[in-house]
């Protein structure tokens, strides 16, 4: 995943009606249920270099949650957080070679483009994007390969493993940011053995892409957000520690 996917233009809680984190947590119940379509949730990745630190945060748009799948929609103009090198620097303007042990910080921005539909089921160690051009042409898949994604009563939380897999229309996939990936080992931010199930989680992403079974074939590329729907907010707190962590 490039942490650099939103533009350079720049709430107390995860947003208006949908502070389902909040609302569900006051009466102890967050752990026994689902989201509601409309709720807003976090979806959060912890910094490879430091599990204690949140270095991107989106707020989005819940679509659906069940026992199967979790979806959400991330609007455009949506207010994030994302890395950058110490000075500013957008992550990805930066050499290869340095672009993981230069010091980074945190800095708002917000999400260009047509905005993502973001699909994950309980245990993959990945999540499937779709991206539009404007006008609401399917563009393609985006096969994020990341740890299995841990619920709070906020959203959810993982870690990003670098390599990604992009699929289009025409069913052709290739690997993405395999340079990074190697990159990453090389500066200590993976193990070989944490690279090799990363490897291996990938095949398993990429057979599901040959069988052509869901998410690919389950028509989310026809999908539509509410117009009702607001942008949620970007919460004051949006890097606090995650309360009732489930699975």
């Amino acid at each position: 995943m490039t942490a650099d996917m939103v533009d350079t233009t720049e709430g107390e809680t995860a947003g208006g009606r949908g502070t389902a984190g909040a609302r569900r947590a006051a009466d102890g119940a967050a752990t026994a249920q689902h989201w509601a379509p409309g709720d807003h949730i976090l979806w959060r990745y912890r910094d490879n270099a430091d599990a204690r630190q949140i270095h991107i945060c989106r707020p989005v748009t819940v679509v659906q949650d069940t026992e199967e799948l979790l979806a959400v929609w991330m609007a455009p103009g949506t207010t994030c957080i994302k890395p950058v090198l110490a000075d500013g620097t957008p992550v990805h303007h930066e050499p290869l070679s340095t672009r993981y042990t230069k010091p980074r910080r945190t800095t708002h921005d917000r999400w260009f483009g047509t905005g993502v539909l973001k699909l994950a089921r309980p245990g993959d160690p990945w999540s499937v994007w779709l991206f539009w051009e404007r006008g609401w042409q399917f563009k393609n898949w985006y096969v994020n390969l990341e740890e299995p994604r841990r619920r709070w009563t906020g959203g959810i939380d993982s870690e990003d493993h670098f390599l990604d897999i992009c699929v289009y229309p025409d069913r052709h996939w290739e690997w993405r940011d395999e340079d990074e990936f190697a990159q990453a080992q090389r500066d200590g931010l993976m193990t070989a053995a944490r690279a090799a199930e990363v490897r291996s989680a990938g095949r398993a992403a990429v057979a599901q892409i040959a069988a052509w079974g869901g998410p690919f074939a389950d028509g989310w590329e026809d999908w539509r957000p509410d117009p009702a729907w607001e942008v949620p907010p970007l919460p004051e707190n949006w890097d606090r520690a995650p309360d009732c962590l489930r699975s």
